[in-house]
């Protein structure tokens, strides 16, 4: 494998006639420009990707998946170039998906949503075309990707220069996304912390794409789906599917590939008709309506990149994760008939915040169920872990509170019970293909309570809200039998102490029959639960915390509540106590499959 160090190469291209990136301004409004350029990039290779059929065209899903993944990690290398030198990335926003066709953000080259084949291919290798040699930088209005590098290196070389080093890389380091952060690439991403880090990063890039600065084929890479061979770059790739064959060892540019066949079935291609507009259906259509849904899913995934690259960057694995329910999606509107002997396809159009509901206001304490994915969890609620005390005689006495786990601004935590790094999700569920379609009642409190009078005390109870805790059973008694004598106050005191410990509220009491609810007095807070023996427990939601479901609509806000974090629950996204039934354990193993 060639030397990947930045200290011996060549830059990649002079300025000559470009108006040069001479400011911080222009820089991070350049790098701002990357990050759409390399997002562009996304919608037409999923088009192309989903419109495969698998078993059919193996070799292609390879290649473009291959594509797609390394083109998330140049957003990713994108977003840490911009965060280094004191930026913000911007991903959630309407410019990000305009109607296609539309142009390379600031590029000539017109992209569109059109399903696999010559079209396709066409349309990617002008995306990755390497630049030819001697290419002037073009830091807009470029011919190529490489050359619009080219010209933010020059610009960092530049800056670097009249101002120093370090006034050019101010940026906080906290906001890098690192390789435990980014799977399913050979590729390395690079965290940025100065001009040699930052070379490495655009050099990344490139050669992904182009090849090496050598005008070589490969990219520098080993073949993840060839172990025993060097991988190809982008461009290289897409004329192996378009010649049929492999490239080799000896094999160069002008050569051209002259390895293995690859098979390519045309046949074995969803006919999706290309650029597709909500518009085209009828609200309320069944097409229109998977269109919407989709957006809203790949808004999400937008959404969950622009906090990953702002501060929480373990999101970017959530972020990934979601990605595969899109696969889902596509998939299930290419199956759909349109016109002409056509299918349905996405349409990629941006959806406000305001329409998605839980994503507004991004300092607001809230956690937002993701559709067959993670809690995500807004405005720094802190997270801690309770323990259960049990007596000998293994009855339930009360929580003890434990060390606060540290946790970014916002932070996921594990719902389909597999993530390998439990509490936090991995990114896992995407991966065993996990079910959390919601079913707990949006109803109040109020409407399905059953309530149970006693002396001064008025016990109020909700069944379906119960994770089984035990507290209400007590080491005599459970608290239905002990209403009777409530006349004592002990027994009422005694009452009252073990519904305040119910996790769940499924318990809750008045002084009188219709009397306001009195509460414990509780944080703000998550608390990972854990019972005994080690069992592990349901999410316990407290102060108030807001849980809004995949769909938007709100769960009743209350002052505790539990999540389940098994999977398993039949009352999704809460606990209804199946941990106990299965003996969940925080150490499970994660069963994994592709």
């Amino acid at each position: 494998m060639r030397d990947m160090s930045v200290s011996h190469r060549e830059p990649l291209g002079t300025i000559a006639g470009a108006p040069p990136i001479d400011t911080l301004d222009s820089l991070r409004e350049h790098l701002q420009w990357a990050i759409e350029l390399e997002h562009a990039t996304l919608p037409p290779y999923l088009c192309a990707l989903y419109s495969l059929d698998p078993e059919r065209n193996p070799e292609a899903v390879d290649v473009v998946g291959s594509v797609f993944a390394e083109e998330m990690l140049h957003l990713a290398l994108a977003a840490n170039l911009l965060n280094a030198v004191g930026g913000r990335p911007r991903l959630d926003t309407p410019q990000m998906l305009p109607p296609h066709p539309r142009p390379l953000p600031h590029g000539s080259l017109e992209l569109s949503l059109v399903p696999f084949g010559p079209e396709a291919l066409e349309m990617f290798l002008r995306i990755e075309q390497p630049a030819p040699p001697g290419a002037v930088a073009e830091g807009d209005h470029y011919e190529t990707i490489g050359q619009f590098y080219a010209a933010i290196e020059q610009g960092l070389r530049l800056l670097c220069d009249r101002l120093g080093e370090q006034a050019v890389f101010h940026g906080d380091p906290a906001r890098q996304v690192s390789a435990a952060h980014f799977r399913h690439t050979a590729g390395r991403l690079v965290v940025v912390d100065g001009l040699d880090s930052a070379l490495a990063a655009l050099e990344e890039i490139v050669e992904q794409g182009e090849g090496t600065s050598r005008g070589e084929v490969w990219d520098g890479d080993q073949d993840i789906f060839h172990p025993e061979r060097d991988e190809v770059a982008h461009y290289y790739r897409f004329q192996e599917l378009k010649i049929g064959r492999r490239y080799q060892r000896g094999d160069t540019p002008e050569s051209g590939p002259t390895g293995d066949k690859i098979s390519v079935d045309l046949a074995g291609v969803h006919p999706m008709r290309p650029n597709q507009r909500l518009s085209d259906h009828a609200p309320g259509s069944a097409i229109r309506t998977a269109q919407e849904e989709f957006n809203h899913t790949y808004c999400a995934v937008l959404h969950l990149l622009e906090q990953a690259f702002n501060g929480s960057p373990k999101l970017l694995a959530v972020a990934t994760g979601t990605m595969y329910a899109l696969k889902a999606q596509a998939q299930a509107l290419m199956r759909m008939p349109d016109v002409g002997g056509t299918t349905a396809g996405p349409t990629f159009d941006y959806v406000a915040p305001e329409q998605r509901q839980w994503a507004v206001g991004d300092d607001r304490q809230r956690i937002v169920v993701l559709r067959d994915g993670p809690y995500v969890v807004y405005g720094s609620v802190p997270l801690r872990r309770k323990r259960k005390i049990v007596s000998a005689e293994n009855n339930a006495l009360t929580w003890k509170t434990g060390d606060p786990l540290e946790t970014e601004d916002t932070y996921a935590l594990c719902r389909c019970g597999h993530s390998g790094t439990k509490p936090f999700c991995d990114g896992t569920h995407a991966m065993i293909g996990f079910d959390g379609t919601e079913s707990a009642s949006v109803q109040p409190y109020r409407e399905l309570q059953h309530v149970h009078d006693g002396v001064g005390i008025s016990a109020q109870r909700v069944g379906e809200l119960c994770v089984h805790a035990a507290f209400c059973i007590g080491r005599t008694r459970p608290i239905a039998a002990m209403l009777a004598d409530t006349g004592d106050s002990d027994v009422r005191s005694g009452v009252m102490g073990r519904i305040d410990h119910c996790p769940s509220g499924s318990y809750s009491y008045a002084l009188e029959r219709g009397g306001e609810t009195t509460e414990p007095d509780l944080p703000q807070a998550v608390s990972v639960l854990e019972e005994e023996n080690g069992l592990a427990s349901a999410l316990w939601v407290t102060g108030e915390v807001p849980v809004l479901r995949s769909d938007g609509l709100p769960l009743e806000t209350r002052n505790r509540m539990t999540l389940c974090r098994c999977g398993r629950s039949g009352n999704k996204p809460l606990c209804d106590g199946t941990h106990r039934e299965i003996g969940f354990h925080e150490d499970d193993a994660a069963p994994v499959r592709a």
